[in-house]
């Protein structure tokens, strides 16, 4: 399995002025889904940060995501070592395949791939 991208997500009320924000340190919006919006830099665009009010299917918002190869051999290895998976996995409308599983440290950890 290999690791497409890693993107730490900022719950925040304030989305539009973060994008504001950190457009004056060049990322550019890359999506946006009104609960939840992603900022990239134009010149790397693994370079990403999410910013988002509530997760729209979930029920907690995750800490980051980590975007994978293979989100079902994750999902198989995650619960065959017997990680704490706090949602399960699923198709979500907007092309992504994801589940959420909580680290060691207590972080809720959104584990995703694309469709």
């Amino acid at each position: 399995m290999a690791v497409r991208r890693v993107v730490p997500n900022v719950q925040s009320v304030a989305v539009q002025e973060c994008r504001d924000f950190y457009g004056l340190l060049g990322f550019e919006e890359v999506m946006n889904h009104g609960w939840i919006m992603t900022l990239a830099s134009p010149t790397d665009p693994t370079a990403q940060v999410s910013f988002m009010a509530e997760d729209q299917t979930a029920p907690v918002t995750p800490d980051m995501s980590v975007e994978v190869d293979d989100v079902d051999a994750a999902y198989a290895l995650m619960r065959e070592r017997g990680a704490e998976i706090v949602h399960p996995l699923q198709d979500e409308e907007w092309g992504v395949r994801r589940f959420f599983v909580r680290d060691p440290n207590g972080r809720v950890v959104n584990v995703l791939g694309h469709r």
